[in-house]
């Protein structure tokens, strides 16, 4: 029986809708260096770099991490972040589906679900500017991470979009809810619902992200323009008046964060969802042996 309430009993909630930065959680080994950040002090930037290599899958360990850099940069009241992935060719190729398949164990599946939760709280209600800079391929998870920033810059070629239902999988309301901030929402909906990747210029068009960028320099330079935008604004006015307006977004999800948790886990463990993720998990090993 599971009891995520366990689990979420001890978060408490500042300003009124992120959990606690004084959460419990073990980082994983500084070997792994899971998450990557350089903090230019004369700016006041942080870039946060996603670095579990070969394509940033994201795992347990990883939410863990990037809840912990998160939390660091609250207290270090950074004037903004930049987010971006440190692997080749790929922002974050989305949730380990080592975590979803073959029948994840209920102890493991509380702990990864509560901190991907965790993650989207702390990045879609930060106090400080996001900005995401998606240098390579971003399919669901990694888009969920990317929408989640206030500015999205992309470099040409590569793909975006929350594919999750061609693969069996039905994206949670707060994903949907992220998605409707940035498009409208007949876009939206057929972009879930078809679970089509776009590539840069597509994404452009209607409106994912905000801006196409060639490199890191020119996204870098964007980046300073956007947050150059908020200099002349109180950071508290600022904050407050971000987090008024994903307030509702923000609230749902904390106020259901087991029975959502299991909605998902019930998903997962159907047989035949667990047999899509299976045959698309036998195509990716299939197509590193070619």
């Amino acid at each position: 029986m599971m009891n995520f309430s366990r689990l979420i009993k001890n978060c408490t909630i500042p300003s009124r809708w992120l959990l606690s930065n004084n959460i419990r959680y073990q980082s994983s080994s500084a070997a792994q260096n899971l998450i990557q950040v350089d903090i230019n002090e004369k700016t006041g930037v942080s870039v946060v770099s996603l670095n579990r290599k070969p394509v940033n899958s994201l795992s347990l360990e990883l939410f863990k991490d990037f809840c912990g850099v998160m939390d660091d940069l609250e207290r270090e009241k950074v004037r903004g972040m930049v987010l971006k992935s440190s692997c080749d060719n790929v922002f974050s190729s989305g949730l380990d589906i080592g975590e979803l398949y073959p029948h994840p164990s209920e102890e493991r599946f509380e702990a990864f679900w509560l901190f991907f939760q965790e993650s989207w709280l702390k990045l879609y209600g930060s106090s400080f500017p996001t900005v995401a800079f998606i240098n390579g391929h971003a399919p669901a998870g990694g888009c969920v991470f990317a929408i989640s920033c206030e500015y999205r810059l992309m470099l040409p070629h590569y793909k975006i979009g929350l594919n999750e239902a061609p693969v069996g999988i039905v994206a949670t309301e707060w994903v949907m809810n992220s998605l409707r901030a940035v498009l409208p929402g007949k876009n939206a909906e057929r972009l879930l619902t078809s679970g089509r990747l776009l590539d840069t210029q597509e994404a452009f068009n209607i409106g994912l992200i905000d801006q196409i960028v060639n490199n890191e320099e020119e996204a870098m330079a964007r980046s300073e323009e956007f947050f150059a935008t908020f200099d002349n604004v109180p950071k508290l006015a600022r904050a407050l008046t971000k987090q008024n307006y994903r307030k509702n977004d923000l609230n749902q999800l904390v106020k259901n964060r087991s029975s959502d948790a299991k909605q998902f886990l019930n998903h997962i463990l159907r047989p035949e969802t667990q047999k899509i993720i299976g045959s698309y998990f036998k195509s990716l090993k299939d197509r590193k042996k070619d």
